[in-house]
This record gives C-alpha cells, sequence and structure tokens, in this order.
C-alpha cells in the first residue's frame, strides 16, 4: 500500500509558525492603531471647540451621546466631549458645518476587538511555546526552556532486536561483555560475596568496527532500558548547560534502572584537563566535572546503571575518567581477523543476490585491515557494479572490481598512455609478481597483476595473505623488499633506465629496513631498539649515521638479490609482460599455467563454517 504522504500545512513546524505570524500582525496592528490614533486625533476642550466653529474652520462633525469627531477645514481630525444637548445641530447649522449622529448603543466596528483578540493570541502563542518547551518541542529540545534537558534517546527493551548473535566476530569483546549482562540479570550473584561490579565499561577501537552495535547488544541481551547519546550532545556554547545535561541524563537512568547509558565518542567530553583557557574548554570541563561526579561510586535504589563508553581516542580522555570506580574495564574491538571478516561477510551477503562463483574465503583474505563497516561497504559496491551491468546475481569478478575501487579508486579511462608507457608498465608489474613467485616460502601468495590504471597507480600487483600473520621472520621481511624493488629491478634490466613510477615501492622497502634495523634488531647493530619521539632521536648523531648505513646495506643487498633472480630466469620474465600487455589483467592460475610453475598450495589455516 502506498503510504499517504505527510502535509507540510498540519506539521508542527507548520503551526508554530502560524502562531508566530498570527501573534505578530496582530501586535504590528495594535502599534499601528496606536501610532496613527496619536499622531492624528487631537483633543481639544469644548470651549475650543465652539471656537473653531464660530470661526467656520471646521467642516464636519459626528455627535455621539457626549463624544463630538470631527474634521478641521485642513483635514485634521479632532475629538472632544460635550453635555448631551439636543440643540447642537441647530448650533452648527447656524455656521454651515456638516453634522451627523450615531446611535452607541448600536455602533459596532470590528477594529475595536482587534486589539484585544491581538494581545488575547499574544497570550496563547506565549503559553502554546512554553508547553512545547517543557515538553521538549518535538524538535529535540533545542529551545531555552529545555536546554538543560539531556538529548539521550531513549530505547525501550522490546525494540531493541540485537544480541551477541548479530555481532560477528570480535570474540574477545563479546566475552568481556557478557559479564556485564550475567550482573545486570542476576546482580545477587556478585553481591553475595561481596563483588562490585564495574560501572564502567570503555570500547576502544577504531570507527567502524562495532563499538555501538555491541553496546546495544550488551542492551538486547540484559533485556533492559538503553540511553543512547553522543558526547557532542552535552556541549554548547552556554556554560553549564553540558553539566545540566548530564545531571538530567543520570536522574532519568536512576528512574529506569537497571539499565545502560551509551555515550558514543566520549572523547568529546571526556578530553584531558586543563589545556586551554577559552569560554568553550571552561563549558567542556563543568561538562566533565560532573560526568565524574555522577560516577563516581554511582548509585541506584532498586537496580543498577551500566556506562558504556565508545572512543577510538582513549589516549585523550582525562585519567579521571579512567580510574577505578569509573571507566576502570577497558574492551578493545580491534579490526576483524580472518575468521571475522569471513563471519562479517556471511552476515551482510544475506541481503544480496550473489553468484555460485562468489567464494567468501577468498574475499575474506584479500580485505586485510578491513573494518566492520568497510566489508559492508565492500559487499554494496560490489551490487552496484552488477546492477550498473544488468546483471542477476553479484559475482566474484564484481567483488574484485569494488576491492580495487576502494583501495585505489576509480578506473582511469580517460589517460592516454604510449605503447612505450604501457610496455615499461607491463616489465614493472611483471617483475614484482615474478620475484614473488620465485620466493614462493617467504612471500605471500600471489593474486593477481594488472596494468589497468587506477587512482595514481598506473598498475598494481596483488597478493593474498593465508592467514592472519602476527609475527614476520627476517626472510620474509628481506622478500617483502626484493618484491618492492623488484620492479625498477625489470625496469633497468629490460630498458636500461630509471623510472619515477618506482617511488612509492621505495618508500615501502625504505621502511621495512629501518624497521628491521630501527626495532627488529635484525642487523649488525645487535638488539637495540633505536626510536625517535616527538621528532628528536633518543640515540646519539653517530648511531644515526649507522642505522642509515645499515639500512642502506640491507636495501643495496635486495636489490642486487633481485637483479640476479630476474637475470636468471629473462624467459618468464619477458613472457609474463607480454602476456599482461595483451590481457592487460591475470590471475595467479593463469600466471602458474603460462610460466609452468607449479601451483602454490592454499592452505585454510582457520576452520571455516
Amino acid at each position: 500500500m502506498k503510504k499517504k504522504p505527510n502535509n507540510p500545512l498540519f506539521s508542527s513546524n507548520s503551526k508554530n509558525a502560524l502562531f508566530v505570524a498570527i501573534a505578530f500582525l496582530g501586535l504590528l496592528f495594535v502599534l499601528y492603531r496606536v501610532t496613527d490614533y496619536s499622531r492624528q486625533v487631537q483633543s481639544i476642550i469644548y470651549s475650543t471647540f465652539v471656537d473653531k466653529v464660530e470661526k467656520k474652520q471646521i467642516k464636519q462633525v459626528q455627535i455621539s451621546d457626549y463624544d463630538i469627531y470631527g474634521i478641521f477645514n485642513d483635514g485634521t481630525r479632532f475629538e472632544t466631549t460635550v453635555n448631551k444637548n439636543p440643540q447642537h445641530w441647530q448650533f452648527l447649522k447656524a455656521f454651515g458645518v456638516e453634522y451627523s449622529f450615531a446611535n452607541s448603543s448600536h455602533q459596532f466596528n470590528i477594529w475595536y476587538l482587534l486589539p484585544l483578540l491581538s494581545v488575547l493570541m499574544t497570550i496563547f502563542a506565549l503559553w502554546y511555546f512554553t508547553r512545547q518547551a517543557r515538553s521538549g518541542g518535538g524538535g529535540g529540545g533545542t529551545n531555552v526552556f529545555s536546554m538543560g534537558k539531556s538529548r539521550a534517546r531513549l530505547i525501550m527493551p522490546s525494540t531493541i532486536k540485537e544480541t551477541f548473535d548479530s555481532v560477528a566476530g570480535a570474540a574477545e569483546a563479546k566475552e568481556d561483555l557478557k559479564d556485564v549482562v550475567d550482573f545486570l540479570k542476576n546482580p545477587e550473584k556478585y553481591e553475595r560475596l561481596g563483588a562490585k561490579m564495574t560501572r564502567g565499561v570503555l570500547l576502544v577501537g577504531a570507527p567502524g568496527n562495532g563499538k555501538t552495535l555491541l553496546a546495544r547488544a550488551v542492551a538486547g541481551e540484559a533485556n533492559c532500558p538503553f540511553f543512547s547519546i553522543s558526547g557532542s550532545d552535552f556541549i554548547e556554547v552556554f556554560v553549564g548547560v553540558g553539566a545540566a545535561r548530564v545531571r538530567d541524563l543520570f536522574a532519568q537512568a536512576r528512574q529506569k534502572a537497571p539499565c545502560i547509558v551509551f555515550i558514543d565518542e566520549i572523547d568529546a567530553v571526556g578530553r584531558q584537563r586543563g589545556n586551554g583557557l577559552s569560554g568553550g574548554n571552561e563549558e567542556r570541563e563543568q561538562t566533565l566535572n560532573q560526568l565524574l561526579t555522577e560516577m563516581d561510586g554511582f548509585q541506584t535504589n532498586g537496580g543498577s546503571v551500566i556506562v558504556l563508553g565508545a572512543t577510538n581516542r582513549a589516549d585523550v580522555l582525562d585519567i579521571a575518567l579512567l580510574r577505578p570506580g569509573r571507566f576502570d574495564r577497558r574492551v578493545e574491538v580491534p579490526y576483524p581477523d580472518l575468521s571475522s571478516r569471513f563471519e562479517i561477510l556471511q552476515v551482510h551477503v544475506k541481503s544480496v543476490k550473489i553468484g555460485p562463483d562468489v567464494d567468501l574465503h577468498k574475499i575474506a583474505r584479500g580485505t586485510p585491515g578491513f573494518s566492520g563497516a568497510d566489508l559492508a561497504n565492500l559487499i554494496n559496491e560490489s551490487a552496484i557494479i552488477a546492477s550498473k551491468k544488468d546483471q542477476d546475481v553479484v559475482s566474484m569478478h564484481d567483488f574484485e572490481d569494488a576491492r580495487d575501487k576502494i583501495l585505489l579508486g576509480k578506473e582511469i579511462k580517460s589517460i592516454s598512455l604510449t605503447k612505450h608507457d604501457l610496455k615499461v608498465t607491463s616489465y614493472h608489474e611483471s617483475g614484482h609478481a615474478l620475484i614473488r613467485l620465485l620466493l614462493p616460502n617467504d612471500s605471500d601468495p600471489l593474486h593477481k597483476v594488472t596494468i589497468i590504471p587506477r587512482g595514481k597507480a598506473l598498475g598494481v600487483t596483488y597478493s593474498m595473505p593465508e592467514r592472519e600473520k602476527y609475527t614476520r621472520s627476517k626472510r620474509e621481511l628481506l622478500a617483502s623488499i626484493m618484491s618492492a624493488l623488484g620492479g625498477r629491478v625489470a625496469e633497468m634490466l629490460v630498458f636500461g633506465q630509471e623510472t619515477t613510477g618506482a617511488y612509492s615501492d621505495f618508500v615501502a622497502a625504505t621502511s621495512i629496513a629501518r624497521d628491521m634495523v630501527c626495532s627488529y634488531g635484525m642487523s649488525d647493530l645487535g638488539v637495540v631498539v633505536y626510536t625517535q619521539m616527538a621528532g628528536a632521536y633518543e640515540y646519539s648523531t653517530k648511531m644515526a649515521e649507522k642505522i642509515d648505513e645499515e639500512v642502506q646495506k640491507i636495501v643495496s643487498q635486495c636489490d642486487r638479490e633481485a637483479m640476479v633472480l630476474l637475470q636468471s630466469h629473462r624467459d618468464k620474465l619477458d613472457k609474463l609482460a607480454e602476456a599482461l600487455l595483451e590481457k592487460e589483467t591475470m590471475y595467479a592460475g593463469e600466471i602458474y599455467e603460462l610460466l609452468s610453475i607449479d601451483p602454490r598450495v592454499e592452505h585454510r589455516f582457520v576452520e571455516m563454517a
């Protein structure tokens, strides 16, 4: 059934505007009549009136009981009061004054009622707006009367559909939060042994990893009311408003206990104090002080209140906010690992028609560092690409295109490259790929190679990790440096010239080599960590020179080894580059077959459902 559109004439904003307009026009009319009357009507005494009549300075008059209203010859209006005398008309007639009589008992003029109506309408408008203000106004309570009211949105248990089953991955975070749920459901279980459950839980993680979803899942599991508010909703330009909103929020929470108060982006209000002198900073600090006061030993009658905070900047929070008794439990919500990414993909593809060739495990492997929101966006982009092609289902190729678009940018079709440029790019990418194929045990498996320009890249060589790696060996790091340098080495080997296209490769190679020397103890300088803090080196100038020498030695050695490796397999390099020029994009299976190399065995280290 088609939904009937809302009539804007009867919306709340329209009614408010109508009341304001009527009251404003009424006041303008009263002011006009008052100023008009006082400016044009002159009150005179009766003797002056008689004198003006005798001098024939009055043009016409109207007699109404004891009042006479008239006009002088020059058009000026006047009024006067006289005794009731039926002979007035004879006097006026004698001096040629036009006159008329009005019966005041039957006289009615709507203009007499308009000032009264205007006043009544103004009183009604003030009453209406005051009532709207006290009830929040239906628009978030942003008026003066409700400025100190909390802007938290109350979600009742019956409307919360999320549970821990709704959250894919984040196993450790859910395990920590189950304690909170158990305490809300069975507080006596802990109180019988004198245990006090934490009142504040801080969810820490990068954006898009599901902190808000976890908070709602806690409320859904505990089947209790859920107050949701952002840290920025406490802050106003008026000093004291934020503190009032904090008090109001916790007052509401006490009434609904047991319940959960969720403060998203808490760093907006909980930043370290004492770093500014502006009025805005004073307001934020007063708000934070009130929050600290409310959370300090926060007790309720007849129930418990758990405060959940979420932030991706825990490093800037005030230390008083993190002490025991407030946010003393910290739950990390990290980027999803391989198995978690697979679970998240399974959840999001339920609403998308995917083809039989789609391998979610391969997609999960190819998206390290993606958050839950990134994976949802990947699926949506894939569906958009498939829809533009008028396909019935989303294919694996659509997922590949979507990932390339997210990581590198949209495919550039307008760029003009010469045949020589394409050939240089083809050999460059073939050099990267061949190094990986020739070092199968020390590098991640090759996934695909393309010379289709995207973003700022003229071509890309993709690898696909078999599993999540938390440590890497020295051989793996050296293989990564050789693979990064393989593009420039191939250019020098074939064309004997250097191009600027290898800049990003050099950045990656240098960064790995410096980490080997300064952080991992994988050089002749020994197992010492050489760090740099706030732009200042924590080692001598002489040691800095030695570090630079070690980095240069590692990169140069890898460059020489990469050159030897490609020289000994020049035939494979030429064959791959020529095929890549023809096809533009080649996947690992095609390359293995082309070069007669045994395919790398795929290992699934994580059991997938």
